[in-house]
C-alpha cells in the first residue's frame, strides 16, 4: 500500500468518524452537533486510529482473536492519548466517560475500546481493501491532486482549530494582545475564523467557555512541562534506556552488546520516546495510585512498543527485537512480561525519577539551559538522519544494490557491514526480503 492510499484511507475514515459522532451527538441533543476538534467534516482520531491499525496490524490480518485484540488496544490508547492531549490544550476534558462502568480516567471504557476492536478488524480485513480499490479508479494524478487538496484544507482547519484552543486560554488582556498580533498578520480574517471556530466550540463543548488557569512565569528554565522539559526528558530516557539495556544484556546474555538506535552516542530512542510521552501524558496524573500509572503503563507501553517494531521494519527492513520464544508474545513483537515492565517502569518514572529529574533540570540557568538545549537537538536531528541514511543502505548493500548516489556511497565507506553489525547486532534481515544475491542472477 502506497503513502498515498494510506492518506487517502485517513481522510476517509476521519469522515466517516465524523459522521458517526455527529449522528450520534444530533440524536443525543436533538439538535445539530458538530462535534470534534476540527470544524470541517472530519474527526482525526478515527482517520489516525484507522492508518495506524493498517500499517501495524497486517501480519494479523490472519488470525482474527489477536487481530481484534491488537485493534482494541491500538484503537484505546489513540483515544486516550488524544484526550490527554487536548486536556493539556485547555485544561479541561473534552469528553468525559466517567458515567459509564468500566471506564479508566474518564477518557476510556470497555464498552468503546470493544467497539474499536470490532471496527478495527473490519477495517483491517474487508473495508481498506475495498476503498483502496475505489481510490485506483480515480486517474492517477487526479486522485493524487485531490489527496493532497483535502489535506490541505485539514491542515488549514486544524491550524484555526488549534490557534483558537490557544486564545481561549488565554486571559482578557492578553487575548487583546493576540488579538492585534492576528490582525496584522492576517488582515482580520484570522479573528474572523477564529471567532467562528470558537463559536462552533463552546457550543459543542460548554466547559471549554470556563476560564483555563494561567500559568505563571518566573523565568526559571524549562518550567513546567512544556517543551524544553519535555526534550529533556526524551535525552534523559535515551540515555537511561541504553545504559539499562546494555546493563541486562550484559547479566542474561553474558556478554556486552550495544542497544543504541543511533550511529553515534548511547542513545535508545524508543526508551527515550517513551519517558518522553509518559511525562507528557502523565504529568498530571503523578499524584494518582500506583495502580493508576502501572496499568496506563502496561498497555500504552504494550502498544507503543509494537508500533516501533512494526514501523522500523518497514521502514530499514530490519527486525530490531524478536520475543518469539518468549511465552505471551504478540507477532514477536512484544510479550506480556516486558508489558509490565514497561508499567513498572512508568510507576517508577513517574513517582520518583521525574521529579528529581525535573528539579536538576531547573537549576540550569536559564540562558545556558537554552543554548545547551539546543546544541543537543541539533546534534540528535543529524545523528538521527545519518543513522537513518546509514540502515537504509545497511538493507540495500544486504539486498546486492549498488549504491547509485553520492550519499550511498559515503554510507558504504563510512558505515560498512561490519560497523553496522556492531551498532546494531541483534537487527536481522526481515524474512520476507528477497535472497541477497547480485542483480544479475536474480
Amino acid at each position: 500500500m502506497t503513502w498515498i492510499e494510506l492518506l487517502w484511507l485517513l481522510l476517509v475514515y476521519s469522515f466517516c468518524g465524523w459522521v458517526m459522532e455527529t449522528v450520534v451527538g444530533t440524536i443525543r441533543r436533538k439538535r445539530f452537533v458538530n462535534p470534534g476538534f476540527s470544524t470541517g467534516p472530519f474527526c482525526l482520531v478515527y482517520g489516525v486510529a484507522a492508518v495506524i491499525m493498517t500499517v501495524t496490524l497486517q501480519d494479523l490480518k490472519g488470525h482474527t482473536i489477536a487481530l481484534f485484540v491488537g485493534c482494541m488496544v491500538l484503537g484505546t490508547a489513540v483515544e486516550w492519548f488524544t484526550g490527554k492531549l487536548l486536556e493539556r490544550f485547555n485544561s479541561h476534558k473534552w469528553w468525559d466517560y466517567s458515567n459509564k462502568r468500566w471506564n479508566f480516567d474518564g477518557y476510556i471504557c470497555l464498552q468503546y475500546s470493544l467497539l474499536w476492536g470490532v471496527l478495527g478488524a473490519l477495517i483491517v480485513r474487508f473495508s481498506n481493501n475495498w476503498l483502496v480499490t475505489l481510490f485506483r479508479l480515480i486517474p492517477g494524478i487526479i486522485g493524487e491532486v485531490a489527496v493532497m487538496v483535502l489535506l490541505c484544507m485539514m491542515a488549514l482547519d486544524l491550524v484555526a482549530s488549534s490557534a483558537t484552543v490557544f486564545h481561549m486560554k488565554r486571559d482578557i488582556r492578553a487575548a487583546r494582545e493576540w488579538n492585534l498580533k492576528v490582525a496584522v498578520w492576517t488582515h482580520r480574517f484570522g479573528l474572523w475564523l477564529m471567532n467562528k471556530v470558537r463559536i462552533r466550540m463552546e457550543k459543542t463543548y460548554p466547559v471549554l467557555q470556563e476560564k483555563a488557569l494561567q500559568i505563571q512565569k518566573t523565568g526559571t528554565f524549562a518550567e513546567g512541562c512544556g517543551f524544553y522539559k519535555l526534550f529533556w526528558m526524551f535525552f534523559i530516557g535515551a540515555v537511561m534506556g541504553d545504559f539499562f539495556e546494555t546493563v541486562y544484556c550484559r547479566i542474561s546474555m553474558g556478554w556486552w552488546m550495544s542497544r543504541s538506535s543511533l550511529v553515534w552516542g548511547p542513545f535508545s530512542l524508543v526508551w527515550g520516546g517513551a519517558i518522553m510521552l509518559a511525562t507528557m501524558l502523565l504529568y498530571k496524573d503523578r499524584n494518582k495510585p500506583d495502580r493508576h500509572i502501572f496499568l496506563v503503563g502496561t498497555v500504552l507501553g504494550g502498544a507503543y512498543e509494537y508500533v516501533c517494531s512494526v514501523l522500523s521494519e518497514l521502514v530499514f527492513g530490519r527486525v530490531f527485537w524478536d520475543y518469539s520464544k518468549i511465552p505471551f508474545n504478540l507477532g514477536g513483537r512484544i510479550n506480556l512480561l516486558f508489558c509490565f515492565f514497561w508499567g513498572i517502569a512508568a510507576v517508577i518514572w513517574i513517582k520518583w525519577l521525574y521529579p528529581f529529574f525535573s528539579g536538576l533540570i531547573e537549576k540550569i540557568p536559564a540562558l545556558w539551559g537554552y543554548i545547551i538545549t539546543w546544541i543537543l537537538i541539533v546534534f540528535l536531528v543529524v545523528d538521527m538522519a545519518v543513522s537513518g541514511l546509514a540502515m537504509i543502505r545497511y538493507d540495500r548493500r544486504s539486498r546486492g544494490l549498488e549504491p547509485k548516489a553520492a550519499w550511498e556511497e559515503m554510507m558504504d565507506e563510512h558505515f560498512d557491514d561490519a560497523r553496522m553489525e556492531k551498532i546494531y547486532p541483534n537487527a536481522k534481515k526481515n524474512i520476507g526480503d528477497p535472497p541477497a544475491v547480485p542483480p544479475a542472477q536474480r
